[in-house]
């Protein structure tokens, strides 16, 4: 199930978004792994464009395309950047492989966006973002991710200011250390998790050199 379609479930989301603990934490610790000055970024379920906002206050002459398969979402992020020559904004669904027309980038980006596909969806899109990067590229990938228990799951859930009976049914959460495993398994290196608050981590990775 993934209730991302829904306009009201896209809606309800950016209301809470803000309130959600550490959130800005997590957005600081990705810029921070971003490489020094990236000419041309991917973000990833884009949403309303927030963290691709972010890249661009950092890195101002950064291009980015910014993709995402929410009607709701692509419209608001559509507004967000009107105007701007170095923004694309893409409808895609990240269930579907990435486009080799969009050519390679100097980072990847995401935000609590790549647990709404499944395992083995996960694991072919990282590969993607593999070819996707030019050598040395980076992956910044500010994820929610699975607890190892159920009562800690419980606990983030409370953390939030949600019950489980009320835990979004799109969510398909793995864990750290078997995405670590799957980056690994690519190619990447210098794979880690550069930040963590209960569920949601900042899982980064690069691209060797040539």
């Amino acid at each position: 199930m993934n209730l991302w379609t829904d306009g009201a479930h896209a809606q309800t989301y950016l209301e809470r978004r803000d309130a959600l603990p550490h959130r800005h934490e997590g957005y600081a610790a990705l810029l921070e792994f971003l490489p020094a000055d990236p000419a041309r970024v991917l973000d990833l379920g884009t949403g309303d464009g927030q963290i691709a906002a972010l890249v661009l206050a950092a890195y101002p002459a950064v291009e980015v395309v910014a993709c995402d398969f929410s009607a709701e979402m692509l419209g608001r992020a559509r507004v967000r950047f009107a105007g701007l020559a170095g923004v694309t904004v893409v409808e895609h669904d990240l269930d579907e492989p990435l486009p080799a027309a969009w050519g390679t980038f100097d980072a990847v980006v995401s935000g609590f966006v790549i647990h709404h596909v499944t395992d083995d969806r996960k694991r072919a899109l990282y590969g993607e973002i593999f070819e996707r990067l030019a050598p040395g590229g980076a992956l910044c990938n500010l994820e929610h991710v699975a607890s190892p228990a159920p009562e800690l799951h419980a606990a983030f859930l409370g953390a939030i200011g949600r019950a489980v009976s009320d835990d979004d049914p799109s969510n398909k959460l793995a864990p750290v250390e078997a995405q670590l495993r799957w980056l690994r398994d690519c190619g990447f290196v210098q794979v880690d998790c550069h930040w963590k608050w209960r569920e949601l981590a900042l899982l980064a990775a690069i691209k060797p050199d040539a």
